[in-house]
């Protein structure tokens, strides 16, 4: 936890086991072919770290430090599970041809060079392992008169904050804060020491200020070696750095004495280093070797110091102002005018091609923010020379913006001020303590930055993210206010490091990975990165108070009719409204915009809103660390991840450091070097449309129609009123949900409008599974059909005869006309030629073709694309720049049907080769309608009335999402509302109706895709299976942990001080095992979902829950089952996009991607088809799920598992005998307290005695073997059965490929017994359950505590498979099985059955990606 808080490094010393331990493991890393590499012998560890001498006597604790460990100091480090080599063969097939298609090979097509830094996969690397279970919370000590908190994290983190804005009186008391809570031998102590240390050193060397040099060498004497603190190599070179610049005759002395302290150390190697890194000191060392006497440290100190705030150096604006346009009229103006950035002197964007895009990309991402002060303040002085007042209601937003950021800066100033005079205060209030909580964070930025941020990030999510009518909720906002503020608080620091060359920071002495592309350097920037990072509890605070004064400052005049005169009168009120709403039976606070405010910004959106993220001028950078990468000076994460999620980001930083992200790297690069340009020809189009204020081409009209019911009477009846209200709530939703769309594609038109002409790119990063997304949220090719549409590739190819064939199939594709064969297309698009033509002539005017498309406006670019081609004399000359896409048949469903060989399923999406496409939705649709056939003529009313009326369009969604995990309640909800869409006549009585009819079609849904996808069904329950076991598992460590508990024996703490909270269980006992596995292209993945930790936090404004969670906290089993499946997919779809991107640019091709969409030129189709197809091929070649056993195998090892067995079984019977002859008297006590706590020592006790018995048999000593022989456990009951049938069924049953639990299983799983006349009893076999996974029911196996009050004579019931399936006996006559725990070893059941599909038939199917 205070790895990031205390800006120490990850974990460096990992240690790999022997190959032989591991024997046969043969991780996915496949796909040696795509690159032309072979496989080399195994790699020495990637990670090496020289040092010096070190003194023999140094404390253990120091060592731990080293590692950058806290806490328990076993607590977090790395190790690795050994592989088995594989090396993969390459197939050298021939690819197959479309019709008329030339045969070519790859290499008759490269025009590009090969990726530098891609490197062979390697076999035998082994997983990485971060051990963290026994990482706990954090704990929190009784808050200081200072107003320091008593959380840790929040000590470092604001401390940090301090040194950053040069607080250096409140940082010199959060230090010695930390003296009196650690021991002097925690490596935390001795971060924050050198984190104050290192900024007094810049400051000195910045200013050579001898003031500060004389505190600092007296701080190193009695606050450092006199608190017993022991310095570093960090220590010692800075305080030689600081020294370097005394002035009087002392400085040799100074210096030599700090080096002969490191020397003594065995630091002098390291401290010399790091020295050497810094430019902006003359140091030789050379001067300082001659032998000298060196004096007692404390001789030097000649004064007492005292340090004023007055002597302390200010950090300096690095922001220039940005000269500013002249614009004309008060209306709206462009966002190319707000970039007007990119200028010098009166050169429009366009004009400024003397500065490089390098420079006009750095000074977009520095100064969007005073740019949008700078308009603001021309529209209100534009206004004023008018003579008209900025708050009427009829004037420019930006003019009102104005005058808001103008009240709300002395506001600020106000609340700086009285920030530094608390400090000062011996006697602090609660609001003082408030103020020295935040008040560094809100010094991180001059007053007018932070209050423009405030305004745009308030006005942006107000407009853009409010639900439904309700508003946005007041913590989404607070905490969108309170990250932008960081963000460009953090961009601005880094832009001032990188800027000011004096400054360098640390370079890294230890050699890395040889995979090339990962530096020492990038490794500090993700270090100085996660330094930087902010408190949640002050961030919310700070963004509360910001917000609560712009509440009070922001008004408007707006029009109201008077009810007495009937007359127009101007009234002021406010913008922002707060207040609370009751959603899902909560009460949550709401903030709304004012509706006319809201209005305005529909039609003339707040363009300045969108100055961050906006596309890149030049290409992005390429990813070479965590945090470098993507934009230029804004420092983003690699991979994108929730802000609590650590252990997720722990390892993606580790694997970055170690090399295993280059691959991923190298793909993101490829997607972020696209060059694109806005077409022309539909941005006119579309402007025309948009300006009409028409519903257009799914652009929402101007003006929503109103077509309110009609009230009823105050005399009708109650439930016709409760009916209109329905309809009204629902209408007034639609108008809002119409408002909201039309607002957004207004802030996209106006992105497009400024980028008219320009090149411009598409930073990439990637989701925790590797699935990549554009960076720049309100343009990319991700978007919806107006985006699509409105971009095209910045350099063209041309079509060639294949081209031209692909053009004209991709016109029909985007029509919707894409379930036909190619000839059927080719011959769909020729014969409406003539309607083409129309649409790109007269697009508002003429007949209007295009607008009936499925994709109107990506239809509308082809259309356009195609008549200009076939305009020419030869059209195969045509320089084409669309984007013709590819895409899978439903590629979850792809994936599996290769998984599981199941040749019936690799029909229906297109693996094995036909002369037509294949349609799983209709053939679904196709098995449903003959199921509901069946059952209709047998007299089922609900089948007689749905027969014949089940569309394709009724099942593609669950068809699509049921590979993905949806929940059986997902799937009714799915169909009803397709139902509802279609509006066919259907009957509405009791027995019959669209709600019933619902989970009747998702049943038949369901079980039409098991038949089809056995294998793949079969692959789902195995996956959820191995997600069980995992997430009820602990670690080795925890057992030892546990043994230790057990003996009695002292754990050794960090701290002087006793929290003030002590936990009331072992959190080093829960169930925190994840389930992580490794992509084919060595990305680690570790599942998120844990059992988040809430915290109340009070705001001004209100009182605000924040989520936590991290490595301490227990895992939600439920969602590790639901999520497994779709995840493990999710990562092989994004490693098949990945290689496809790879050798896509090897080859020479212009590359975007939507995950499993793919896009190039029109002449290149051919090629890229043939990279898809042999990526496929290559990945599902290998066995996939083979490998991820053995990956588990080897992750998992020695891990125990708390398994439930049947009680009714032999060995159910036999376990329950072994527990009676040995608890005799243990459970004697009557106090049901007791009786609990006893069944949890009697768990432990039983952990213990099963894992000794395997540590002996596991003994090379053969007595030590004969005596675990002997011995009787539970386990061993359990294993000489040898049959895993007698294991109780998983608690949580996440709805898998034709799986349907019943809803008697969704009530066990949560632990309810059902009851005589419960009606869910009466349920018949196939019922299913309304229970949603992730949000009905919390895991009853989150801790072993769980089932404490089950003693051996109260054994929890489950329902047996026979009780399900036996309806018709007496619900109290029915039979349940009872269940009883067991430690088992952590062990995975057999991989299933492959079937007989071979994959590389797929390499004829011409319908794969199409």
């Amino acid at each position: 936890m205070f790895a990031r808080a205390s800006k120490r490094s990850l974990p460096q010393d990992v240690y790999r086991q022997s190959l032989s331990c591991l024997e046969g493991l043969q991780l996915p890393f496949l796909c040696p072919a795509l690159f032309g590499q072979s496989l080399g012998e195994k790699k020495a560890s990637s990670i090496t770290k020289p040092r010096s001498r070190r003194r023999s006597e140094r404390s253990p604790a120091a060592v731990v430090k080293r590692s950058g460990l806290v806490g328990f100091a076993q607590s977090r480090y790395l190790a690795s599970a050994a592989t088995a080599e594989n090396a993969s063969q390459r197939d050298t097939y021939l690819p197959w041809d479309y019709p008329g298609y030339v045969s070519q090979s790859y290499g008759q097509t490269f025009t590009g060079q090969s990726l530098d830094g891609v490197s062979a996969f390697d076999p035998g690397s082994p997983p990485l392992i971060i051990k963290d279970s026994l990482t706990t919370q954090p704990v929190r000590f009784r808050t200081t008169r200072d107003a320091i908190s008593g959380d840790l994290n929040e000590i470092h983190q604001t401390l940090h904050a301090c040194l950053q804005v040069g607080r250096l009186e409140r940082a010199a008391t959060l230090v010695r804060r930390l003296n009196e809570i650690y021991k002097p031998d925690a490596p935390g102590l001795l971060a924050a020491h050198n984190d104050y240390i290192t900024e007094l050193s810049h400051r000195i060397v910045q200013k050579r200020d001898q003031r500060l040099l004389e505190h600092l060498q007296r701080w190193f004497q009695i606050d450092l070696v006199d608190n017993r603190v022991e310095p570093d190599e960090t220590t010692y070179a800075m305080m030689i750095r600081a020294s370097s610049q005394r002035l009087d005759s002392k400085k040799d002395r100074t210096v030599r004495r700090y080096l002969n302290l490191a020397q003594e150390a065995g630091l002098s190697d390291e401290t010399q280093a790091l020295l050497s890194s810094y430019d902006d000191i003359d140091f030789n060392i050379a001067h300082y070797d001659k032998p000298h006497t060196v004096s007692s440290p404390a001789e030097d100190f000649t004064s007492e110091f005292a340090m004023p705030q007055t002597t302390l150096p200010e950090p300096k604006k690095s922001i220039e102002d940005v000269r500013h346009v002249e614009q004309k009229g008060a209306g709206l103006t462009t966002l190319k005018k707000a970039l007007s950035i990119f200028s010098k002197g009166e050169l429009s964007l366009s004009d400024a091609k003397d500065l490089l895009p390098t420079d006009r990309q750095r000074l977009l991402e520095e100064n969007t923010v005073n740019a949008a002060i700078d308009r603001w303040r021309e529209e209100d002085a534009h206004l004023k020379s008018l003579g008209i007042n900025s708050s009427l209601s009829n004037t420019s937003v930006g003019s009102m913006m104005w005058e808001w950021h103008q009240k709300l800066i002395p506001v600020i100033e106000d609340d700086l001020r009285k920030s530094q005079e608390a400090e000062q205060k011996l006697k602090k209030s609660k609001s003082d303590e408030e103020l020295l909580l935040w008040g560094p964070y809100l010094q991180s930025l001059p007053p007018e930055k932070t209050a423009a941020i405030t305004i745009l990030t308030a006005v942006k999510i107000c407009s853009t993210e409010t639900l439904d009518n309700q508003g946005v909720r007041t913590h989404n906002l607070v905490q969108g206010i309170g990250n932008a503020i960081q963000s460009e608080s953090i961009a601005e620091v880094i832009r001032k490091k990188k800027k000011n060359k004096k400054l360098q920071r640390r370079a890294a002495t230890v050699g890395l990975s040889s995979h090339g592309s990962t530096s020492n350097g990038d490794i500090s920037e993700s270090q100085e990165y996660e330094k930087l990072t902010w408190v949640a509890s002050s961030k919310i605070k700070l963004a509360a108070a910001l917000f609560a004064h712009l509440i009070q400052i922001a008004k408007s005049q707006v029009s109201k009719e008077d009810p007495k005169t009937g007359k127009q009168v101007q009234v002021l009120q406010p913008v922002f409204f707060h207040s609370y709403q009751y959603i899902l039976g909560k009460r949550v606070g709401v903030v709304r915009l004012n509706s006319n405010m809201m209005d305005r910004l529909a039609k003339t959106p707040v363009v300045s809103t969108l100055a961050k993220y906006l596309p890149m001028v030049c290409e992005p950078k390429p990813w070479s660390g965590y945090h470098e990468g993507g934009f230029l000076d804004y420092a983003t994460p690699a991979v994108r991840l929730h802000t609590s999620d650590a252990q997720s980001k722990q390892y993606a930083m580790v694997a970055t450091r170690n090399g295993d992200m280059t691959q991923v790297f190298a793909g993101l690069d490829v997607l972020a070097k696209t060059p694109w340009n806005i077409n022309r020809y539909i941005f006119d189009v579309m402007l025309e449309a948009w300006n009409s204020g028409q519903a257009i081409a799914k652009i929402p009209p101007e003006n929503s129609p109103d077509d309110l019911p009609p009230e009823p009477a105050a005399s009708d009846d109650p439930a016709v009123r409760y009916i209109w209200m329905k309809k009204v709530r629902e209408s007034e939703n639609y108008k809002a949900g119409l408002k909201s769309q039309r607002c957004f594609q207004n802030f996209q038109l106006e992105v497009a409008r400024a980028y008219l002409g320009e090149t411009f790119y598409f930073p990439h990063n990637c989701d925790f599974r590797g699935r990549a997304y554009a960076m720049t949220p309100f343009l990319n090719h991700m978007g919806a059909d107006n985006v699509r549409g409105l971009l095209m590739f910045a350099h063209g190819k041309e079509l060639t005869s294949t081209g031209l064939w692909w053009l004209k199939v991709h016109l029909a594709n985007v029509y919707g006309y894409d379930k036909a064969s190619f000839a059927d297309r080719l011959a769909f698009t020729e014969t409406h030629l003539s309607d083409i033509r129309d649409s790109v002539d007269q697009p508002l005017n003429g007949k209007k073709w295009w607008l009936m498309a499925e994709d109107p406006w990506q239809c509308l670019a082809a259309c356009k694309e195609l008549t200009e081609a076939l305009a020419l004399p030869d059209p195969t000359k045509y320089v084409s720049k669309i984007a013709i896409h590819q895409d899978g048949t439903c590629n979850g469903l792809q994936h599996y049907a290769a998984l599981g060989g199941d040749v019936v399923g690799a029909q229906q999406v297109n693996l094995e080769p036909g002369d037509r496409p294949s349609d799983i939705y209709t053939a679904v649709a196709e098995l449903v309608k003959g199921e509901i056939s069946k059952e209709a003529v047998k007299g089922n009313g609900l089948a007689k009335a749905l027969d014949g009326r089940v569309t394709r369009k009724v099942v593609k969604q669950t068809v699509m999402t049921n590979v993905y995990g949806v929940t059986f309640t997902g799937a009714k909800r799915q169909v009803r509302r397709q139902l509802d869409d279609l509006s066919i006549d259907f009957p509405d009585s009791k027995e019959i109706n669209r709600i019933t009819a619902a989970p009747y079609i998702a049943k038949k849904i369901f079980a039409a895709l098991a038949k089809m996808f056995n294998g793949a069904h079969d692959i789902q329950k195995w996956l959820v299976d191995c997600a069980g076991r995992i997430s009820e598992s602990l670690s080795p460590e925890q057992i030892a942990h546990v043994g230790k508990s057990a003996r009695g024996e002292h754990i050794p703490s960090i701290f002087k001080k006793t929290p003030i909270k002590t936990v009331q269980k072992d959190q080093a006992a829960e169930f925190k095992t994840t389930v992580i596995w490794t992509t084919p292209l060595k990305m680690p993945v570790v599942q998120p979902y844990r059992k988040q930790s809430t915290r109340r936090i009070e705001t001004n404004l209100q009182k605000v829950t924040i989520r936590t969670k991290s490595a301490a906290d227990p895992v939600h089993k439920a969602k590790q089952l639901q999520a497994f499946p779709p995840n493990f997919i999710h990562s092989l779809d994004a490693t098949h996009m990945f290689l496809t991107a790879l050798k896509c640019h090897e080859v020479g091709m212009t590359f975007a991607a939507i995950h499993d969409s793919f896009w190039t030129h029109a002449g290149d189709v051919d090629t890229m088809n043939r990279v898809i197809r042999d990526a496929f091929i290559r990945m599902h070649s290998e066995d996939i799920i083979g490998r991820l056993a053995a990956e588990f195998k080897a992750r998992y090892q020695d891990y125990m598992r708390l398994a439930s067995v049947r009680v009714d079984t032999p060995v159910g019977q036999k376990i329950m005998a072994w527990r009676r002859a040995n608890s005799k008297g243990a459970l004697s006590t009557g106090h049901a307290a007791s009786k609990a706590k006893t069944v949890k020592q009697h768990k432990w006790e039983e952990l213990l005695l099963e894992r000794r018995r395997l540590d002996l048999l596991a003994s090379e000593d053969a007595k030590e073997q004969e005596e675990g022989r002997r011995m009787v456990t539970p386990g061993k009951l359990f294993s000489e059965e040898a049959d895993e049938k007698s294991l109780a069924p998983l608690d949580a049953k996440p709805a898998v490929i034709g799986l349907t639990p019943g809803s008697r299983d969704a009530k066990l799983k949560a632990n309810q017994q059902l009851t005589v006349g419960d009606e869910e009893n009466a349920e018949p076999t196939d019922s299913v359950h309304d229970v949603e996974l992730d949000e009905s029911f919390e895991d009853s196996a989150t801790a072993i505590e769980a089932n404490d009050k089950v003693s051996d004579g109260e054994e929890e019931m489950v329902g047996s498979s026979e009780d399900v399936k036996d309806t018709s006996t007496p619900i109290n006559a029915r039979r349940y099985a009872r269940k009883i725990w067991v430690w088992l070893p952590l062990t995975f059941p057999p991989v299933p059955k492959k079937g007989d599909f071979d994959v590389t038939r797929l390499k004829d199917s011409q319908y794969f990606f199409s």
